[in-house]
């Protein structure tokens, strides 16, 4: 009936009020269609930039959640007012968020940035990557607490850990930061040369966005199945972001460090799952989830400071 022109829905206006937009690129102005019903050709932008400032306005919010909950942590671990049976509210407010608003989702956010994805951020490029700064100057100063408690991902993976299960502890510490350098590397190529996202390949949107109908889906399901038996595999393995913190966290100027009550007992190192616990450990891998405080008990042979 109309050729190559398409209709649309216009489904934000009130219930009683019907409209379609008729778009068509020899359009520029209202036209009837029938009796009653306009198309307006402009009206599709004005639609699609109500939905990105939605999207954005929650995404800033997780952004100012970040940002303000970063050192907050930071401090309440260094005030010894923070542990693990504490800071599991945490966990559960930094992984709800992400299933709310999509963020802090900082990882996701640099593959887009990397892309050039502007109209899918919340903020203009320069400024995901002054945020991206902002954050890996944090892990300079106060370690992996990004990581560790708001990131939504890693938190995810931190709750299905506390299954009680045999767990998998991956030894090799020189293997898996190789793998994830390797993949680093290899995201970096991808987005550049090929403008290909790797990590929408593991279902991080569709899982956060319950899209149940996507196969990406379960792929992240399944992400998660295996977090229940190793601690934090994507993390780990595949996160870039989280590479480049790692860094940061290596020469950290507040970390988990053994005081001079340590009676080497080797409870933290047996309790860690990352291998970063003991006097030798750089804690570039070391995601502040204090079971090392735990373990080490009464002795108080481990503190986070200095």
């Amino acid at each position: 009936m109309f050729g190559n022109n398409r209709l649309h829905l216009n489904a934000r206006i009130p219930p009683r009020v019907f409209s379609i937009f008729f778009v068509s690129e020899h359009l520029n102005a209202p036209q009837e269609v029938s009796s009653g019903i306009y198309f307006l050709p402009h009206s599709i932008d004005v639609c699609r930039s109500g939905n990105m400032v939605g999207r954005q306005i929650p995404q800033l919010f997780g952004l100012v959640y970040a940002l303000v909950m970063v050192p907050f942590i930071a401090w309440l671990w260094y005030a010894k007012k923070l542990s693990r049976n504490s800071g599991w509210i945490i966990l559960i407010v930094s992984t709800l968020s992400g299933f709310f608003v999509f963020a802090p989702m900082i990882p996701y956010q640099f593959q887009l940035a990397v892309l050039g994805k502007q109209q899918s951020l919340p903020v203009p490029i320069i400024g995901v990557f002054v945020l991206l700064a902002i954050f890996w100057l944090y892990s300079l100063v106060a370690g992996r607490v990004f990581c560790g408690h708001i990131c939504p991902v890693g938190t995810t993976q931190e709750i299905v850990y506390l299954v009680p299960v045999k767990k998998f502890i991956l030894r090799h510490k020189p293997v898996t930061l190789a793998f994830r350098w390797v993949f680093f590397i290899l995201f970096i190529i991808a987005a550049v040369f090929f403008s290909l996202g790797l990590l929408q390949f593991f279902g991080i949107h569709e899982f956060f966005h319950l899209e149940v109908a996507s196969p990406l889906f379960f792929v992240f399901g399944v992400l998660l199945l295996v977090s229940v038996f190793v601690y934090r595999p994507f993390c780990r393995l595949f996160c870039p972001y989280g590479a480049l913190l790692s860094l940061a966290a290596a020469k950290s100027l507040f970390k988990f460090k053994n005081t001079d009550r340590c009676i080497d007992c080797l409870r933290c190192i047996r309790a860690c799952p990352t291998g970063e616990a003991g006097t030798a450990a750089n804690k570039a891998e070391c995601y502040m989830c204090g079971r090392c405080i735990e373990a080490c008990g009464d002795t108080v042979g481990i503190e986070y400071r200095k």
